[in-house]
């Protein structure tokens, strides 16, 4: 296995805008990512991956976000906040689906602590997942308040490990070993300059394709792969969007997602949540009850960052496969990680 190259080394790079220095999501600046991953023993393979939009306070200093879902099978905690009100007052959390009310647990927690949230008596903590249920014994519950509140605090700039790590420990993509992929995109200089990143979590199904080309003639998997399953979609950008701009932007996030061969299955997740880092579209705490406009992209300057977050979704979504290695788990199930040597081959016919 290539561990040290990712799929943009050997040709597989999606679009036409360059990636940003660490290819990642945490090129936009002030983001940071913090993961736990579990293995213990033959069964539990799970974890938490957390996402900041920026190192302060977040319940004080809010960021405008977009919800998106492409196929509601999912157990998003925080859902219908972030849709009435367009913000995040929280990070957001991702694990497996039935440890949701110990990731919301937990940001309550972790929120309640922060420095000037002492009258705060409300929090809308922001969790997802996918069902990790193949190689991990979910139904014991693993995951603990304590693991969530690890990862927040391990939350840092920098490069992100990727694959069978975090909250993608257990996932299952197609069939092969998936699990966590970032991306990014940097605009050129006369479309603002702005980075987009993006963070998956792969636990969906489909038929495989990559840069176009169907997959079908690779090794056989030995896991099922009906389609159903689900992805999270997280994505960052410095850009100064409204939240309904940021919705837009999610949802076009899909489109990435369809390129790889996503059927969107009835038995899929998939959501997608977008939000701007930058400090000219904040809802700070002492400003929320004055009258103000916000210095923010009109929809004329949309069109370049629809490209950026399909690009950087796409290849999020090869790069979550790519890193992630061949898993045993739960009642001795195995599942291989993508054979790359079938894949590039397939690619140069």
């Amino acid at each position: 296995m290539m561990k040290d190259k990712r799929p943009r080394d050997f040709g597989i790079a999606p679009g036409i805008y360059k990636p940003g220095k660490l290819n990642a999501i945490t090129d936009v600046p002030g983001v940071r990512v913090g993961q736990v991953t579990l293995v213990e023993g033959e069964n539990i393979r799970t974890g938490v991956t957390a996402v900041l939009p920026h190192a302060g306070n977040v319940y004080q200093d809010r960021v405008p976000a977009g919800l998106a879902v492409g196929n509601g099978y999912g157990k998003l905690s925080g859902i219908s906040q972030l849709q009435e009100l367009g913000e995040l007052e929280t990070p957001v959390v991702l694990t497996n689906t039935l440890s949701v009310p110990e990731a919301a647990a937990a940001l309550i927690i972790w929120t309640l602590k922060q420095k000037g949230n002492e009258a705060v008596r409300s929090v809308n903590p922001v969790a997802g997942e996918t069902n990790d249920g193949y190689l991990n014994d979910i139904r014991r519950r693993f995951v603990t308040e304590e693991h969530v509140l690890q990862a927040l605090a391990n939350a840092r700039k920098g490069a992100v490990e990727e694959g069978a790590v975090g909250a993608g420990t257990g996932t299952v993509c197609f069939g092969w070993k998936g699990g966590i992929g970032t991306s990014s995109r940097r605009l050129p200089g006369d479309m603002g300059g702005y980075h987009l990143g993006v963070l998956v979590q792969t636990n969906y199904g489909g038929q495989l394709q990559i840069m176009g080309r169907p997959m079908v003639e690779l090794s056989p998997q030995t896991a099922p792969n009906s389609g159903d399953g689900s992805i999270m979609i997280l994505v960052a950008t410095d850009a100064p969007l409204s939240d309904r701009n940021l919705r837009r932007l999610a949802w076009r996030s899909f489109a990435g997602l369809a390129r790889t061969g996503s059927s969107f299955a009835n038995g899929s997740g998939d959501y997608a949540i977008a939000f701007s880092t930058a400090t000219a579209v904040r809802r700070k705490a002492a400003q929320r009850h004055m009258i103000e406009r916000s210095l923010e992209l009109g929809n004329e300057n949309l069109s370049p960052l629809f490209q950026a977050v399909i690009e950087a979704t796409e290849e999020a979504i090869y790069n979550s496969l790519w890193a992630a290695a061949t898993t045993t788990g739960y009642h001795g199930r195995t599942i291989y990680a993508l054979p790359q040597e079938e894949v590039l081959a397939r690619l140069k016919k």
